[in-house]
């Protein structure tokens, strides 16, 4: 059995284990597999071991392995969970299913108008930057509800959901616990958190996707 194969069995496997630990209902959680820097021929296993939803960070490396990919799988859905850069708005648009990462009134536009112009039904999430680190990407967490409903009610988007990133170095306990709470502010039902080092973690706190690379793929 291939080695990302195996790893990913042994994923799902904590991840039932996190939903039961956590007393929350079985297969609540999505594992988005995150294959950036992979390529098809790493990913293909993946997908034929039952792995349907994937998570890319940028767009011009996603158009170079995935509409193949998407061709043969059809039932394929693909998250974009890097930053997006205004100008990759309508390459985004037309090839994720799921963009994780707005985060500025200046992308919000971008993809109102893609979405439109494109008639693509995307599933948007609103990035926090719960750690306020000048270096990453995300709106501050005292403007994230606002942020939401000006998405919402602005740019017509409809957004589902809020993702974060940690800081590496600290507990990632009271990150997803804001982003938990900012949610319920924000009346948004989806929670993507958790990655390979914390992902049990941010299941307890109730994350609803969790975004799972090196621990299926291995190093980069």
């Amino acid at each position: 059995m291939n080695d990302a194969v195996q790893s990913l069995a042994q994923v799902r496997q904590n991840i039932d284990a996190a939903e039961r630990g956590a007393g929350r209902d079985p297969g609540g959680v999505t594992l988005v597999a995150v294959s950036k820097t992979f390529g098809a021929d790493d990913i293909r296993p993946v997908i034929e071991a039952g792995q349907r939803v994937f998570g890319e960070n940028r767009v011009q490396e996603a158009q170079a392995k995935w509409p193949g990919l998407k061709a043969d799988f059809p039932d394929l859905e693909l998250h974009l969970i890097g930053p997006l850069q205004s100008n990759k708005a309508k390459e985004a648009v037309a090839l994720f299913d799921v963009i994780e990462t707005v985060d500025r009134e200046k992308i919000a536009a971008e993809l109102a108008r893609e979405i439109a112009r494109q008639g693509r039904a995307l599933r948007l999430y609103v990035q926090v930057n719960t750690g306020s680190e000048p270096q990453k990407a995300g709106i501050e967490p005292t403007d994230a509800v606002a942020f939401v409903k000006r998405c919402r009610e602005v740019h017509g988007l409809a957004i589902e959901g809020l993702m974060c990133i940690p800081p590496f170095d600290e507990n990632p306990g009271p990150h997803f616990a804001l982003l938990e709470k900012l949610a319920r502010e924000a009346d948004v039902a989806k929670l993507s958190m958790g990655m390979s080092g914390d992902y049990e973690t941010a299941i307890a706190f109730g994350a609803t996707s969790v975004r799972v690379g090196s621990a299926i793929f291995g190093a980069r």
